[in-house]
Parts: structure tokens; sequence; C-alpha cells
């Protein structure tokens, strides 16, 4: 089991306090997380802080979202990549006449 460690991290000019497995993995994401919020509280400033929070998660989900397809689309091409080439192999073991 991983040791975790207690962390303090600012979104939003709001502490807390975290229990993490890797530190630099949840700072990268605390300032991830508080750039997007900054940027939505940008383009919507007399919203409340509820409402960019959530509008900051959609956007979040959303380029998530965005890179789960990205990625399945890879796995698709590779996949079929190596269909094509095993069946080249195979070709190529058939038309081998030793």
């Amino acid at each position: 089991m991983t040791d975790k460690k207690k962390l303090k991290i600012k979104i939003f000019d709001k502490e807390y306090s975290l229990l993490v497995e890797n530190e630099e993995i949840a700072k990268e994401l605390a300032i991830y997380v508080n750039k997007v919020m900054e940027e939505t509280k940008e383009e919507l400033p007399d919203q409340p802080i509820q409402t960019i929070a959530i509008i900051a998660c959609l956007n979040i989900a959303y380029d998530l979202f965005l890179e789960k397809n990205k990625n399945r689309e890879l796995l698709i091409q590779a996949s079929d990549k190596i269909k094509k080439l095993k069946l080249l192999l195979s070709e190529v073991r058939l038309s081998d006449p030793s």
C-alpha cells in the first residue's frame, strides 16, 4: 500500500488539505483546476462561485471526454494496423518456399 502525504493546495483563493500519493501530480492538478476556475470567472464575472465551479467542472469533463475519444480512436487505428501487419506476415510465411 502506498503512503499518502498531506498536501495543502489553494484553488480559487481557498486552501484545501488533501491526502495524496503523488504530490507533484496533485500540485499540477490544483494549478490546472485553479486556472480553469479563473478563466471561467473572467468569462462570467457576475456569476456566483458555485456556478463558476460547476461550469469549470463541465469544461474539465469536456476536455477529458475529448481526450478519451482521441485515445479510443488511436487504439482502434493501432489495432487495425496490427491486424494488417499480422495478415501480411502470414501471407509472407505462406509464400516462403523454405
